[in-house]
This record gives C-alpha cells, sequence and structure tokens, in this order.
C-alpha cells in the first residue's frame, strides 16, 4: 500500500531510518555482548545502502530494499507477536505502510483486493495545517494542541465495517529546516490562532517546502468498532435531523451489526401507551415492529407471554431468545414466539426502553439464525441504552410539541402574526410568577386593524342534506317493513301487524316532507321498539335470522341507522372543506409574505376566512392603505382559485353540489380582542358591532325589491355600503378581467335592508372557469356544466 501525498505541504517528507540507527550506534558500544552483537548485525545490513540513513522518496527503494529494512525494523516488530499486534511502519498522515504484522496484512486480505487504506478524518484540505502545527511544536517549541484520534475503517471477511485507532509512536522523525523558513515571534503565532482557516496565511508563515521531515513512524492500531459503534449511536440519536433522514434505520442497523459483529441482524422498535397498555407502531422511514408483525396497535397481553411480560413490563430486564422455534413448539404458538416464529426469525432479544421504571417501548434484534442472539451478548445492550432512553424521552417531548402545534393550528385561532403578542404576554405572566405575583392573562387587544371576510359556500346544503336523511330513512324502514311483514306470514302475531302499520306511518309522513323531529322520532322508534322485536326474531326462526342479520349488516356502527346517501353528502361536503381550506392555507401563506396580517378560516358547509391587517399586527411595521388595497386584490384572485378548484373536484364527488361565493368590504377600521373563554378573535366594541351582523346575515340577503338571492353559482359577490369601495372593487375586476378571471357581465344591485342593517349594496362578478390547470379555454357557469357532461 504505498499512497504518499502528493498535495502541496510545508514539509518535503522523506523515508528514513537515521533516528533508529543512531540507537545501534549507541548500542554498539554496550558492554552486552548480545546487544552489541544485534547492533553490529542491524549497522552492518545497512552500511552498504547510505539512502536508508540520509532519507529518500523514491518509493522504490522500500522494495527493493525489503529485506534490509526488515532486519532494521526487527526489534519493533516482534515476530512472536506479529499475530496479535495490528502495526505497521509509515510515514505520518500519510496512508503509506511499508512495514506490518501478519495480523495488519490479514485484515487487509479480508477486506478485498479493491479496498483502498485511508484515514478517516484526515481530509486533504487540512493537511497542509495539520503539518505546520507539527512543525510550530517541533521546530519552534510552541504548545500548539492539535492531536485528533484518527481511524482507519476497514471491512471484515462478513461485510462488517471494523474500525481502528490510530496511535503514533514519532520517535524516530526528524524536522530540519530549509532556506525557505521563516522566523516567527509570538505575534505571528497569535495570527495563526486567531485564523485557523486560512490557508493563504499558514502558507506566508511556514512555506511549502520549507522543512524537511526525515524517518518514519511506528503507527499502533487497536480495534475500537464496540466503543466506534456505541459513539455512532448516541450521535445518531442526540441527532434529530438525523433520525428523520432516509437513510437513519438502514445505518442504524449497520451500527448495531458492528457493535454484536453480526451482519444480518435486523433491528426494529416498539412503543408502548402506558395508559391503555397497548404496545403500538412507531411510525418513521424503515421503522418495524417484529411483534407487532404489520399491526399497528395491540394489547401487552396478546403480545407477550406471563414469563415476558414480567421482564419486559414489571422488571425492565432484556428478555432474550436463542431458540425461538423451540419455544414456539414448547408453547403450543402462543406469544411473542407466533409473530416471530411467523417471519422466519429464528433467535431475538426484546430490550425494554425504560426510564424510573415506566416503560416507554421495547428495541427489538432479530435474527434468522438459531443462538445467534442470546442472553450472553445481550449484555452488550448495557452500553447503548442510556442514549436510546434520552432518544425516546426526547422524541416524547418533541412529538407532544408537535401535537400542541397541530392542536393550536387545527384547533384554535392563535395565527403566527399574532403570536409574537402572545409571547410576550406569556413572558409577562412567567415573570410575575416569578415574583410572587398573582399573574393573570392579560386580553390581548389589537386596535385600528381593517378587516376582510370571504366565504364560499355550498348551496342549498340543507336541503341535499335532508334529502340524503329522507333517502336512508325511507330504505331503512322499508327492510323493516319487510322483515316484520314475513314475520307476521309466519308467525300470525298481531304485534307484528301493529308495528307495520306505524313503520308505514312513518314512511308516508316523510315520503314528501323531512319535517324536524321527524329523523329523532323515527330513530328512537327503531331503537326502543324495532330493535328489540328483531332480536327476538333472530331467536324464533331461520329465515328470519337471516333477514334480520343482513339489514344490521347494512346498519353503520357509528349512527346506528342506514349511512348511504347521509355518507355520500358528508363525504362530498368533507372533501369539499378540505381541498378548499388547504388551497386557501397555501395560498395564504404566501400572502403574509406581502405584509404580515391575522388570518383565520373555518369549515361549514364550506369555508369562511377573516383576515385583519394594521400596524398593530405587525408589530408596529408601518402601515400604508397600500398593503390593504394589495391584500382585497390578493382575496379576489383567491375566491375565483377556490371556485375554480371546486368546480374541477365536482364531477369525482358522491354528490354534485353547487357553491357560490362572496366576500364582504368594510373600509373602517376597528379592533379586535382575542376572547379567553372561546378562544378566537371578535371585533371590540358595540359600533364595531354592525360587522359582525353583517357578516352573520348577508349571505341570506335578497336584491331589493325581488326574492332574488344575492349569493348565486357562477358569480362572486361583493358586499359594500360606500362608493368609494365600489370604485376600487370595479377597477380590480377590470383588471383581473383582462387576466381571464371575470367576464363582461358585472352587474350592481341594492340589497333588502337587514335587521339593524341598511344601505348595503353589492357587486355580482361573473366568473370564468376553467376545465383543469393545464387548460387555456376559459368558460362560464353554464358552459363549465355543459362541458363537463360530456
Amino acid at each position: 500500500m504505498e499512497q504518499w501525498y502528493t498535495g502541496e505541504a510545508p514539509l518535503i517528507q522523506l523515508v528514513s531510518f537515521n533516528k533508529l540507527l543512531q540507537h545501534y550506534d549507541d548500542q554498539l558500544k554496550s558492554k552486552d555482548k548480545n546487544l552489541a552483537q544485534r547492533a553490529k548485525q542491524v549497522l552492518d545490513a545497512q552500511a552498504p545502502y547510505p539512502e536508508l540513513r540520509e532519507g529518500f522518496d523514491d518509493l522504490s527503494i522500500l522494495e527493493k530494499r525489503k529485506d534490509v529494512i526488515s532486519t532494521i525494523l526487527a526489534d519493533t516488530f516482534s515476530t512472536i507477536l506479529t499475530n496479535n499486534e495490528i502495526k505497521t511502519a509509515s510515514i505520518p498522515f500519510n496512508n503509506l505502510v511499508f512495514n506490518s504484522t501478519q495480523r495488519f496484512q490479514k485484515i487487509l486480505e479480508e477486506a478485498g483486493p479493491d479496498f483502498e487504506l485511508k484515514i478517516r478524518n484526515l481530509p486533504d484540505s487540512l493537511h497542509y495545517i495539520i503539518q505546520c502545527t507539527v512543525i510550530l511544536n517541533f521546530h519552534y517549541g510552541f504548545k500548539i494542541d492539535f492531536k485528533r484520534p484518527l481511524f482507519y475503517d476497514i471491512p471484515d471477511a462478513n461485510g462488517i465495517m471494523r474500525n481502528y485507532r490510530i496511535l503514533y509512536n514519532a520517535d524516530f522523525m526528524e524536522i530540519i529546516p530549509t532556506e525557505k523558513s521563516k522566523k516567527l515571534t509570538q505575534k505571528d503565532l497569535d495570527e495563526l490562532l486567531e485564523n485557523f482557516d486560512n490557508l493563504d496565511l499558514w502558507k506566508e508563515k511556514i512555506p511549502p517546502n520549507s522543512f524537511i521531515s526525515k524517518g518514519f513512524v511506528i503507527s499502533n492500531m487497536f480495534d475500537v468498532t464496540a466503543e466506534h459503534s456505541i459513539s455512532e449511536i448516541k450521535t445518531t440519536l442526540i441527532g434529530s435531523n438525523k433520525r428523520s433522514s432516509e437513510n437513519f434505520m438502514d445505518d442504524f442497523q449497520d451500527t448495531f451489526r458492528a457493535l454484536f459483529n453480526l451482519n444480518e441482524i435486523r433491528v426494529g422498535f416498539t412503543g408502548y401507551d402506558p395508559n391503555t397498555k397497548r404496545f403500538m407502531r412507531v411510525h418513521g422511514k424503515g421503522i418495524e415492529s417484529f411483534i407487532l408483525k404489520g399491526k399497528d396497535m395491540e394489547s401487552c397481553d396478546a403480545l407477550l407471554c406471563d414469563y415476558s411480560y414480567g421482564l419486559l413490563l414489571n422488571e425492565n430486564n432484556y428478555f432474550a431468545i436463542s431458540n425461538v422455534d423451540k419455544y414456539y413448539e414448547k408453547s403450543n404458538g402462543s406469544q411473542p414466539y407466533k409473530n416471530l416464529h411467523r417471519q422466519g426469525i429464528k433467535s431475538a432479544i426484546l430490550a425494554p426502553i425504560a426510564e424510573d421504571g415506566n416503560l416507554l417501548g421495547v428495541l427489538e434484534l432479530v435474527s434468522e439464525r438459531v443462538n445467534e442472539l442470546n442472553s450472553i451478548n445481550a449484555n452488550k445492550l448495557q452500553d447503548v441504552m442510556p442514549f436510546i432512553v434520552s432518544a425516546v424521552l426526547r422524541s416524547i417531548e418533541e412529538e407532544q410539541n408537535l401535537i400542541d402545534a397541530i392542536i393550536q393550528h387545527e384547533c384554535t385561532t392563535v395565527h403566527s402574526s399574532v403570536y409574537w403578542k402572545f409571547q410576550e404576554e406569556a413572558k409577562r405572566f412567567m415573570t410575575d410568577e416569578l415574583m410572587g405575583n398573582q399573574p393573570s392573562f392579560q386580553e390581548i387587544v389589537f386596535k385600528d386593524v381593517y378587516p376582510l371576510y370571504g366565504q364560499i359556500d355550498i348551496k342549498e346544503s340543507s336541503k341535499n342534506r335532508n334529502i340524503a336523511i329522507q333517502r336512508d330513512l325511507m330504505i331503512q324502514l322499508s327492510e323493516i317493513s319487510d322483515i316484520l311483514n314475513r314475520a307476521f306470514e309466519k308467525l300470525k302475531l298481531p304485534i307484528y301487524e301493529e308495528l307495520i302499520f306505524r313503520v308505514d306511518t312513518y314512511m308516508d309522513e316523510i315520503k314528501e316532507t323531512l319535517y324536524a323531529n321527524s329523523e329523532q322520532a323515527i330513530f328512537d322508534f327503531i331503537k326502543e321498539e324495532v330493535n328489540p322485536v328483531l332480536k327476538h326474531l333472530k331467536k324464533e326462526d331461520d329465515e328470519l335470522k337471516t333477514l334480520v342479520d343482513n339489514y344490521e349488516d347494512k346498519i353503520d356502527v357509528t349512527t346506528e341507522s342506514y349511512y348511504d346517501h347521509r355518507r355520500n353528502y358528508d363525504n362530498s361536503v368533507m372533501e369539499i372543506n378540505m381541498q378548499l381550506a388547504a388551497l386557501l392555507d397555501k395560498k395564504q401563506e404566501e400572502s403574509q409574505t406581502m405584509f404580515p396580517h391575522y388570518f383565520e378560516r373555518y369549515k361549514t358547509d364550506g369555508v369562511e376566512h377573516n383576515m385583519y391587517i394594521g400596524s398593530s399586527i405587525a408589530n408596529d411595521r408601518e402601515f400604508d392603505q397600500l398593503y390593504l388595497g394589495n391584500l382585497r386584490l390578493w382575496q379576489l384572485q383567491v375566491m375565483v382559485e377556490m371556485e375554480n378548484k371546486y368546480y374541477s373536484l365536482k364531477p369525482s364527488l358522491p354528490v354534485k353540489l353547487d357553491v357560490s361565493s362572496l366576500i364582504l368590504v368594510y373600509s373602517t377600521s376597528l379592533a379586535i380582542r382575542f376572547r379567553m373563554d372561546e378562544k378566537r378573535f371578535d371585533v371590540d366594541g358595540t359600533y364595531n358591532a354592525r360587522y359582525e351582523i353583517i357578516k352573520k346575515r348577508i349571505d341570506k340577503s335578497y336584491i331589493k325589491g325581488t326574492n332574488e338571492r344575492l349569493t348565486q353559482k357562477g358569480k362572486l359577490s361583493i358586499v359594500y355600503s360606500q362608493k368609494n369601495d365600489e370604485l376600487e372593487y370595479l377597477r380590480y375586476i377590470r383588471f383581473l378581467r383582462s387576466k381571464g378571471y371575470f367576464t363582461n357581465n358585472v352587474e350592481i344591485v341594492e340589497l333588502e335592508g337587514l335587521q339593524g342593517v341598511t344601505g348595503l349594496k353589492a357587486i355580482r362578478a361573473e366568473i370564468l372557469y376553467k376545465k383543469d390547470a393545464q387548460s387555456e379555454k376559459t368558460y362560464t357557469y353554464e358552459d363549465l356544466m355543459e362541458e363537463l357532461k360530456t
């Protein structure tokens, strides 16, 4: 392995045995005849080859003088220890090896002919500076510690990467200055110490080829694979970003294989829920659970025998199974042997991950070889389990933080734009508490903000929901009637005839119209009077039992009723809300970069959103009316995009519903206050309450003097009260019409007065639709519906 560093360096490196030979020069004068004789033998062997003292960089000499070099190095490489020691003669910080023990040679042979020996953590970029630190220490006498552990990583015959720590013996090295070397002062040293990464500065102070290094080093190596594996496990678990990487489990598995020196074992994890005493799958890239065998969750009692249950849950001790098949047969196929056996696992170790006696999860090591994992090598886990426990505790904490964040995102309205204000108040709350005062969370108020409101609403949602309920009830009552009629035919009991009469009465009642109380009345009737009879009929007759079983199979467990048309309706509404909310959320994130503003959206029969913009929300950032106009224009665009999103989704929905859109324009700034009891923002003050009243009633408003509702499918309605707002929005519509958002069909209408509110007007702009995202062609609502039919 003759690999000489050829890059630029401050040292001209020569192989030389001069300092070792000087030792033999002194030994030649020894009174001990044996020592003197040995010294003479070495010196006589070297004498014909002066280059071995003077130094050389011609690597071919190493091969030519191989026998002489072996003689010179014989005392430092004992033949008695050659099969035990891992030792080489080499040049420091190089991968050049010219003499080695038999054990080192065997290690390289097992690594294979293509293996290239290379020091792991010695990048070429540091080579120059490392040599300079050696010169500063050995020549200039400055005490600089740049010692780093150096390693060789060499695979063994089984392909497991073994790690070897390199320790240098530099007793036989000399450093000699050349004419290029410079005198260095303490000031020079201080400058170098402050600029480790400045290679040009190092080259200026210690120029290339300014010193000669003569000699060699003896490298003693030690197998530190076990210690390195423990360190790798620790590093991997500490770095949370590593745990989410694609290769996390592969790397983690390789590290355990190195620790156990077993190249085919696999690693799994199982979580534990102490509240339900159930094992649960740990979700992550490549993470398996061998005891769960594909299930997401299972009770501990179902997965463990009494003995393993006691070890893992009560004693928090390892459970080693050296022969899975043996215990599978011995236990008559009980757990945990059953699941392991079915996966072809022959031996396993289940190690509890526990903190203060509380089980957090189980680390699983499995092998497809009998006895490969056992109660003896299970003890290797003693050194790594503390790191795994720490990582699991941190993961639990991170997961809880994530859960809290999701809850905040999904269930509360503390938006990121106002989060700073809540943080300020929380810090003040903590300070009061630490000072011994009675803390209270003060109300959060933002003054002088401008509101924006929009909704995309499912048309006739109540009517469609009632139709779905009506159809399901009719089908359910019809099936009950069929069963009872058959029961009366067979058993001739008048009570069945009376029940049939009441079932038919309910069917007649809801055939045309579903009244508000009908659904609950029928539900109670079936639950309290019909179901007990059906249960009785199952015992009376096999044919009736079959009929009742078929009926019960169609009953939804959650609603305890027939749930087909309602499921289609509910799924349609849920899909509409989910898709539109996702689009709005994504677009809203982009809009925050324009100017920070408060945003909230909520799902009803459609999606509504509120926005508030102003200096107080943006942490006193300077606000201009330009930002309000910009947000209004953005809102118009997004509302049309949501309409397009819905109508591209409509063909795939179980129930083909329609939507209509509305925007409320309010030009007066107002104040909003966070309502602690409702965990949401609301307008503050009696005067500002007018805005909330309009919001709640506007979608039910009519065009003045007509029975025509304001909101219509295919049109965006913009409600306002000020002439300036009308002109502003007409300007935006003209602009967006040029970009293909609207047709020329734009109308201005006056609205009937709402309770407590008068003087409202609206712009209705007909929306242009695209059949899909790639389509350039646009359609009106009617054209689009015709196109979708084809």
